[in-house]
């Protein structure tokens, strides 16, 4: 006589039969559990909200992208003019939150807390369109040298081990001090030279490393176009970890674009940086340490806020990390 187990799991029912040598099995499935699909990117998503590392850090850049976009909702005071006679290097007033002598005054009598408020920009700026363009010159090399292989892969790889020999800050000062006048878009000009060269190599072996999978040798042999391959396949699969050395990286752009302004090879006056606040305060570290303090403090808030951003988002998206 049959026997029949019915076993029940997350709200499905599968029947089996059982039965004497000659019948028939007749197994009968329930419905599967409704609900869109799961990918790589929601489980990504869902694991930020609910990491206090991706809130805090994600709550400093919001506030850090405020003060570089509109300045003027946390001060009115200049960054620029300065009142030597009433506030030469006078001392912090730290009772007055977001005042102008909250952080007191530098050697020229300017207002610190409005020249931290200001500098945002500078630093932001950089870091975002370096990162940006990095991204997208780097990662273009980097797939179509692992997607094409051969003769191009062999170029492209060499080039990037060309670039990568040379070393980034000094690379970067060689080609500032090319230019007479340096600005902003210079600055992102130098770093954007040589920067692109890690995330070239990254996208190269996740390209090399997808390429080999079912879905792209599957979609090749129906004769799909390489542009159809490349970006319906490759590139959503492959701008995981692109996107993860991209996010760390931004926070050492901002680091890189300070260390040279104090050096006198970045940003210049009249543009407000914070490289420059901490270079002017150098000289007066024993008279009023604050001046060389607070921008410097900045600078590293800024770094730490977007690496913290960037492990996060390794953490979210690298499935050895679940």
């Amino acid at each position: 006589m049959p026997e029949k187990i019915a076993e029940t799991a997350e709200g499905a029912t599968a029947a089996t039969t059982v039965a004497a040598p000659g019948t028939v099995l007749v197994a009968e499935a329930g419905p599967e559990p409704a609900g869109k699909p799961r990918s790589l990117w929601s489980d990504a998503w869902r694991d930020l909200r609910r990491s206090p590392l991706f809130i805090v850090s994600a709550a400093l850049i919001v506030l850090l992208m405020l003060m570089a976009a509109f300045p003027g909702l946390f001060t009115s005071a200049s960054p620029r003019d300065g009142d030597l006679v009433n506030h030469y290097l006078q001392n912090p007033n730290w009772g007055h939150f977001f005042a102008p002598d909250w952080f007191g005054y530098d050697i020229q009598g300017r207002s610190i807390y409005a020249r931290v408020i200001h500098g945002a920009r500078a630093s932001i700026t950089v870091g975002i369109s370096v990162t940006l363009i990095v991204t997208i010159v780097g990662g273009t090399l980097g797939m179509l040298a692992g997607y094409f292989g051969g003769v191009l892969d062999s170029l492209l790889s060499r080039l990037t081990d060309i670039f990568f020999g040379i070393p980034f800050l000094l690379g970067a000062m060689v080609v500032l001090t090319s230019f007479e006048h340096r600005a902003v878009w210079t600055v992102i000009l130098a770093l954007s030279f040589l920067g692109w060269t890690q995330i070239a190599r990254v996208a190269r072996g996740a390209v090399i490393t997808i390429k080999q999978a079912d879905y792209v040798v599957a979609a090749q042999a129906l004769g799909a176009s390489t542009s159809r391959i490349i970006f319906r396949h490759i590139m959503p699969n492959a701008l995981a970890p692109v996107i993860v050395v991209a996010t760390i990286a931004l926070g050492g752009y901002i680091g890189a674009e300070a260390t040279l302004s104090f050096l006198g090879i970045g940003l210049a006056e009249p543009t407000v940086s914070w490289g420059i606040d901490v270079s002017d305060g150098f000289a007066q570290i024993r008279n009023a340490p604050y001046v060389l303090i607070v921008p410097s403090v900045m600078v590293s808030i800024t770094v730490l806020a977007f690496l913290m951003f960037g492990d996060a988002v390794r953490n979210a998206l690298d499935p050895k990390m679940r």
